[in-house]
């Protein structure tokens, strides 16, 4: 849609951002934007929550994030924890791989397998203790843009509806209303077509991992629900489907029996889905006041165990600069940065999720044959099972994601190799051994404040004075805290080890974005340097490439 010279400004009492779709990416942003105190309203043209789980894989920085907003607790119990990838190969187990999280450290060195379904209960229960109600069989029919808000057209139970609000995002999937709307093309192509069952199966194979079992031209793969005994299966070669369950059960086990060489027994599945794998994205992630999220940006394949995580990040990292923006404190030129760091992200994911493609697929058969002699290697020679491992993580968990080029990450001053995280990088790189000190255990506490942070450390005289003024300047929106020293805002860290860990000198800072990744950081705080990087946070300036 256009955008017009004029139009009805957004009622200043109402809705101020409507968010189509109620999956998960919708319900994370409708979450993070209420609990910043903006007023949302969340529609969905479904009659109500889907019964069946797309995703599963919920990795280590969406962990991390669901911690920040508060319901990680919530989401543990209702997931099965995965810390192995175990292959096989006529009846033999070729090799098992363990994560390997030692250059991505994390408190969640884990993937949790938790239905679709259950993760979208769980953030439905969170927004509705926002007062936020879901508005079931409501259908985006239409919008306008004009200079201070979206005039959108709605129908639903009530009939048709026509009203105005400042932001208009779109989390609705990859056929999105929104994308078509605005005339965005989805770029990309459609590879492989794969077939998934979900049913209950009587094997001898633990459930503590994933499993890939090369079988014939193709490969089978038998991934654990937090049920036990019941899997999701994927075949990446027999994908045809008749509509009846039963064969495709029968069709499972004898792949499963030859593959793993032990009995099974596949029962009827619950649900069989038949999809073409598509690798797909928007140049753009923001148009005006429109902006969209998760499958409705980029689509891909799910090899990985993307789709949802990504989704999740992308609202992670908009909600907290609509936020800002929606109560002045950043110019609205900040939103151009959620395409800036997110776009590149998705089409990092298209390349990296055809390799994973690929590889699970693995049509080769001269690649098959030579499958026992290359794992006899990673199996003998530990540093190559240990590369193998971390680049595996790092690219799958998103805790190697760092915003280095991002027009709100001020370049680091510091000599290559200087300690602590470097500008653009998240802030949580720390074990959860190390994360029980009182240190870090105040430090992530910060974390999952709805503010910036201006971590300023203790020492020189000025230090304390500058962190004062900054807190009496900007306290309406900053958290300010001093560490290791006292008085009001102050972050305890006896010993000293949160500071070596950040590489904070005496009198040094920190710029923290809500998000929990870093905006920009110096050895001694000075009016001058603060006002800068308060100006990159806020969007009002871009951050100076020189250093």
């Amino acid at each position: 849609m256009t955008t017009a010279e004029k139009g009805p400004a957004a009622p200043p009492d109402g809705p101020r951002v409507l968010i189509a779709g109620a999956g998960p990416v919708g319900l994370a942003t409708a979450l993070e934007l209420a609990r910043r105190g903006v007023p949302v309203r969340l529609v969905d043209a479904a009659e109500g929550p889907a019964a069946t789980s797309r995703a599963m894989a919920t990795h280590a920085r969406s962990l991390e994030v669901y911690d920040q907003q508060g319901v990680l607790a919530d989401m543990m119990p209702r997931g099965r924890v995965i810390q192995r990838f175990t292959m096989h190969l006529d009846g033999r187990r070729l090799a098992v791989l363990g994560p390997d999280y030692s250059r991505v450290p994390t408190r969640f060195p884990m993937t949790l397998m938790i239905d679709q379904a259950a993760t979208e209960d769980v953030l439905r229960q969170a927004v509705a203790k926002q007062g936020v109600e879901i508005e079931w069989g409501v259908r985006l029919e239409g919008f306008e843009q004009q200079e201070d808000g979206v005039t959108v057209e709605l129908s639903g139970p009530a009939g048709p509806e026509r009203t105005t609000v400042g932001w208009l995002v779109g989390c609705d999937g990859g056929h999105s209303t929104v994308r078509r709307l605005l005339g965005l093309p989805l770029i990309g192509d459609s590879t492989e077509t794969w077939l998934i069952a979900d049913a209950e199966v009587d094997v001898d194979l633990p459930q503590n991992s994933i499993h890939w079992i090369k079988v014939g031209s193709g490969t089978v793969m038998a991934i654990p629900f937090p049920q036990e005994g019941k899997w999701r299966l994927l075949d990446t070669a027999d994908t045809s489907y008749e509509g009846d369950p039963q064969d495709v059960a029968e069709r499972f086990a004898g792949k499963l029996r030859r593959g793993l060489g032990r009995p099974v027994t596949v029962h009827r599945p619950g649900w069989v889905s038949v999809f073409t794998i598509q690798q797909r994205m928007i140049p753009a992630m923001r148009s005006g006041r429109c902006l969209l999220a998760g499958d409705a940006a980029h689509v891909h394949s799910p090899a990985s165990g993307q789709g949802l995580n990504t989704g999740l990040q992308d609202a992670y990292n908009l909600a907290w600069k609509l936020a800002l923006v929606e109560h002045g404190h950043a110019d609205p030129a900040l939103l151009d940065s959620y395409s800036a760091e997110r776009v590149p992200v998705g089409r990092a994911l298209l390349g990296s999720t055809r390799k994973a493609t690929r590889l699970v697929q693995l049509r080769n058969s001269a690649a098959g044959a030579a499958l026992p002699v290359v794992f006899a290697l990673v199996r003998a020679f530990a540093p190559l099972r240990g590369r193998i491992e971390r680049k595996i993580i790092g690219s799958m968990s998103a805790l190697a994601l760092e915003y280095a080029d991002s027009p709100l990450t001020v370049p680091d001053r510091r000599p290559a190799g200087a300690a602590g995280p470097r500008p653009g990088s998240r802030l949580s790189q720390v074990t959860a051994e190390r994360a029980d000190g009182p240190g870090w255990t105040a430090l992530l506490d910060e974390l999952r404040e709805l503010r910036p942070s201006l971590l300023v450390a203790a020492g020189p005289a000025g230090a304390a004075e500058a962190a004062a003024a900054a807190r009496a300047e900007h306290g309406e929106w900053l958290s300010v805290r001093t560490v290791a020293g006292d008085g009001p805002g102050a972050l305890p860290d006896p010993g000293g080890a949160l500071r070596a860990d950040l590489g904070l000198p005496p009198g040094g800072w920190l710029l923290v974005r809500p998000d929990g990744y870093l905006c920009a950081r110096g050895d001694r705080l000075s009016p001058a340097d603060l006002a800068v990087a308060l100006d990159v946070l806020r969007g009002r300036r871009r951050a100076p490439r020189e250093v």
